[in-house]
């Protein structure tokens, strides 16, 4: 570290560290009125953001106030620790990561200030959420206009870390654009507001320099006192301006690299707020920003124009700008992978504009193979979405190997971005590499995440070398390294292959004025940490669940909560408890540590681990709402599997493992002997359910054992699977839905046999067990024969939960038999199985509104646009709740789960029944979200099957 900086992370002996950084905390703890955490949780949760690289800090802080920032850095300074300055963590260069004290500022310092509408400004602090103030600006017509994809976590001090940019840059520009003045500390404690000196003059360059002012413009008291300058600085740069006017690459809208000195230019006024954005913590902290909000466009229009290849819609994106749009967005097939509502062509441009006129203008002059003019603004979400999700599907190739970030952003001007493309792509061949180019095209910068080795040392040599090719490519187009996300480490060390060593030599030097002492996000920017070091994969093994959990690359769309967060489900705890610790991405990174075992040091036995998964819910929403697919709900039972595994594993799990996680099997025992059980005294704290709760009852006679005396009335087209809970706590369901599928003509068998998904042993960990089951219930299937074919018709299921179970975590479990991949690919829902054994048959007409939930499991991996269809031609109109009702199986009964399980069913599920028609059905087909809303709201939800059972014997009654 520079100047003798040290801190705990790096210096002295284990038992010398640990000292230290415990004296820090307790001066920490003292100093400050927020949280300040060193714990092993809270560190493993901060050593990466959504960059390649790891640096392991030695503690956090959440401060409160200005003070409390200003308090954490006296301590710190006095310890010779560094700071880093943290937002939703993002970023993709590793700059916000540290090993010294990473501040928080999204848990108390999030307060949108004030709002001026008619001065069009906003004061904001600095973890404030982005979307948080579009909100708030959007009754008046108003909005900031910079919007990075993760616009619903990213915050604005982060924003203003990296001078984000968004899709709506070529009209409203980058954050620096938007800046008005800026409230920081400095390491060594000085506040600062900073702001604008002047106008521009209006000779330009060479008239302020004629003029003879420029030293008087820059090093006068005046205007250090007007833009809030640090001492020295306004004179080390009134000394350089010829390098300054004369170093940076003209004509690139999105030059984000390095320090933007020139902003201090006499003739820009010498704007210091400006040149602070894109500093990336490495000046000062940042406590308050007034901000430039700009008036929404009255008539939104998407306009998507579709193109012959990648560099013809490259080519095509500079012509668009005299048009006046607000975005030209580009992406091509290797991207989409067959999203609806494209025009055809193997290439894409996203271009909004205000006003039918500017979107038939702009369709005149795109010379597009084909277009298509979108003015629903759920159809325009529709399309957004997939160029909001890019930076993580872009991770996954369509062979399903891995793609990093690394040569993440870069910009060229935009004349020349169709050339550079072809050259790129060219490199990338050369390498033997492949990425997936998509991006600002109207700005000329791409993103791109390429299928890097960084998990061998020739790996890494290649990622080296690479880096180094593309960067001389991209100044050999007049480019910048950076066209959005920063420099931080990943591309801080290439600087000089693009300004020269004089300038960023300068960089240094200026960084030394704002931090002489070097406390400030240190290997960042200036002075950088090589490009192939503190790579987070260093060490991981290969294979195993620590390798799973890389796969998150940090872009935290599961940090998502309030009006923003949409439909989706992911993920239902984090928006719960707003915990870090909670979110998918939290859990990964706390698998990565504990796969790793430097920080999590207890392996498969962490408590650290354990804790953050217990409000796991398994509800799979990440499986599909997160951009990478991390699967949390089976990194669960895998962790929880091998956690109470060995000797006397089993006496340390929880009771309700071993009652709610083989509820099958004591159902099956004891059935309706279970209703009387639970009657008796302390019954529920023996069986580990919460006091909060009742059980379910137990029916009094089973599906299985109604249907088994019955007559058949055709020969069977389906088989239907006796799910556990349709079996012996909702009958009903399943008769009902023999009614409803016989009246559709479809003969129906049941199992020759016992059959179990294995659902509650898998979401409990008890993956042996499982295993078990699914085995025994293979052979049921197949006849007792280990090579039968399996069920001859479809299996259809009726609980979604179940029905998931059998799709995915069956053949995940049993990979090696093949009758498990037949069993999967055999399910179908309720809905899919009358979409397709019986096309035509009409659904009885309902024509009333409906509320209710779609399963969590059903959203994430059956899909629910079967059911859609079979409620419209039946006349249920509306749309059901997302999200996830909360109680997700044995979650909502377990005790330290019950306030959680209600505000997971207050997020979407409830407001959806208080906000519902009196007249309205509410359905669901799941167990558990049937169960939630009697006992939370006293309202008796419905399968969709009992619903066209109850109308199909309405029908026929009054005919």
């Amino acid at each position: 570290m520079r100047r003798g900086l040290r801190h705990p992370g790096l210096v002295g002996t284990h038992q010398e560290r640990a000292g230290d950084a415990a004296r820090l905390a307790a001066e920490l703890r003292a100093a400050v009125a927020g949280d300040v955490d060193f714990s092993v949780t809270a560190r493993a949760l901060t050593t990466m953001d959504a960059s390649n690289y790891r640096r392991v800090p030695v503690g956090t802080v959440a401060p409160r106030d200005a003070d409390d920032v200003a308090a954490v850095l006296e301590v710190c300074r006095a310890h010779g620790t560094p700071v880093v300055a943290r937002g939703a963590g993002t970023s993709i260069g590793g700059q916000a990561t540290g090993t010294g004290v990473v501040l928080d500022f999204t848990r108390h310092m999030a307060r949108l200030v004030s709002l001026d509408p008619e001065g069009r400004t906003a004061v904001v602090g600095p973890g404030l959420v982005l979307d948080r103030l579009r909100e708030a600006a959007r009754p008046y017509g108003l909005t900031f206009g910079p919007d990075p994809s993760t616009h619903s976590r990213c915050t604005l001090g982060g924003m203003i870390g990296n001078n984000a940019c968004g899709a709506h840059s070529v009209a409203w520009g980058t954050t620096a654009d938007n800046v008005r003045s800026l409230n920081v500390v400095t390491y060594r404690g000085e506040r600062l507001t900073l702001g604008r000196a002047g106008r521009e003059g209006p000779g330009g360059p060479e008239g302020v320099a004629a003029s003879g002012a420029v030293g008087s413009t820059l090093a006068g008291s005046g205007a250090s006192g007007a833009s809030g300058a640090p001492a020295g600085l306004l004179d080390l740069v009134g000394g350089h301006l010829s390098l300054l006017r004369t170093g940076y690459p003209p004509g690139l809208p999105r030059r984000i690299s390095g320090y933007a000195l020139d902003a201090l230019l006499p003739e820009r006024g010498v704007d210091v707020a400006r040149s602070f954005c894109g500093s990336e913590g490495t000046f000062g902290v940042l406590t308050e920003a007034t901000v430039r909000l700009v008036p929404l466009p009255a008539e939104p229009v998407l306009v998507v124009l579709g193109y012959a290849d990648e560099s013809a819609a490259a080519e095509a994106a500079a012509g668009l700008l005299p048009y006046g749009p607000l975005t030209v967005e580009g992406m091509a097939a290797d991207l989409v992978r067959g999203a609806a509502g494209l025009p055809r062509g193997a290439a894409w441009l996203f271009c909004e504009v205000d006003g039918e006129g500017a979107a038939r203008a702009l369709v005149r002059a795109a010379d597009a193979v084909d277009s298509t003019v979108v003015r629903d603004p759920a159809g325009q979400r529709a399309l957004w979405r997939i160029r909001e999700d890019a930076a993580g599907t872009a991770t996954r190739s369509r062979d399903g190997t891995e793609a990093w970030p690394g040569w993440e952003d870069c910009a060229v001007p935009p004349a020349r971005l169709g050339a550079y493309l072809r050259e790129f792509r060219a490199l990338l061949a050369e390498f033997g590499l492949h990425g997936v180019p998509y991006g600002h095209f109207g700005d000329g910068c791409v993103h791109v995440r390429i299928d890097f080795d960084l998990w061998t040392d020739k790996g890494v040599g290649d990622f080296r070398r690479f880096s180094e090719a593309v960067a001389d490519l991209v100044v050999a187009h007049g480019g910048s390294l950076s066209g959005e996300h920063g420099d931080g480490q990943a591309r801080a060390e290439l600087l000089p292959r693009m300004y020269g060593k004089e300038l960023v030599g300068l960089f240094g030097a200026v960084k030394d004025v704002w931090d002489p002492d070097g406390g400030l996000n240190p290997g960042m920017l200036v002075r950088p940490r090589p490009l192939d070091e503190g790579l987070r994969f260093a060490g991981l093994p290969l294979v195993g669940l620590g390798r799973e959990a890389a796969r998150c690359v940090g872009v935290a769309k599961c940090r998502v909560a309030g009006p923003s967060s949409g439909p989706g489900v992911m993920c239902p705890s984090y928006r719960a408890t707003g915990e870090e610790k909670h979110s998918t991405r939290g859990r990964a990174r706390l698998l990565h540590e504990m796969a790793l075992g430097e920080v999590v040091t207890d392996g498969w036995r962490s408590e650290e681990v354990r804790e953050a998964l217990d409000l796991c819910l398994s509800c799979k929403g990440c499986r599909s709402d997160c951009p990478v697919g991390v699967d949390m709900a089976a990194y669960k039972a895998e962790f929880l599997d091998r956690h109470y595994a060995g000797p006397l594993g089993f006496l340390r799990r929880p009771r309700s493992h071993w009652t709610m996680g083989r509820l099958p099997h004591w159902l099956d025992v004891f059935g309706r002997g279970l209703n009387a059980g639970m009657r008796l005294p302390f019954a529920a704290r023996l069986a580990g359910v919460t006091p909060e709760r009742a059980m379910p009852r137990v029916a009094d006679r089973t599906f299985t054992s109604w249907f088994a005396e019955r007559a058949s009335v055709r020969t069977a087209a389906l088989t239907l699977w006796p799910d556990t809970f349709t079996d012996h706590l909702a009958p009903e369901v399943g008769r009902a839905a023999v009614r409803v599928l016989e009246a559709a003509g479809l003969g129906v068998a049941l199992p020759q046999g016992r059959v179990c998904c294995g659902l509650t042993y898998v979401s409990t960990g008890q993956l042996g067990a499982a295993r078990r089951v699914m085995r025994r219930t293979l052979d049921v299937m197949a006849g007792g024969a280990e090579g039968a074919a399996g069920p001859t018709g479809p299996v259809v299921v009726l609980e979604p939960s179940c029905a998931a179970t059998l799709r995915t975590d069956l053949p995940e479990l049993l990979p090696d038999d093949p009758r498990a991949a037949r069993l999967a690919a055999s399910v179908r829902t309720f809905a899919e199985a009358l979409e397709t054994l019986a096309p035509d048959w009409e659904p009885p007409r309902l024509d009333r509104p409906v509320t209710g939930q779609t399963h969590c499991h059903q959203h994430a991996v059956l899909g629910d646009a079967a059911d859609r269809r079979l409620r419209t031609r039946a006349g249920l109109t509306g749309d059901l709740a997302g999200g996830c009702c909360g109680l997700a199986g044995n979650f909502g009964f377990e005790p330290g789960h019950y306030e959680v399980s209600v505000a997971c069913a207050e997020d979407q599920l409830l407001p959806a029944l208080r906000g519902a028609a009196p007249e309205a059905t509410v359905l669901a087909d799941g167990f558990s979200c049937r169960t939630q809303m009697g006992d939370l709201a006293g309202v008796r939800g419905r399968h969709l099957a009992e619903v066209l059972a109850e109308a199909v014997d309405e029908g026929e009654t009054g005919s």
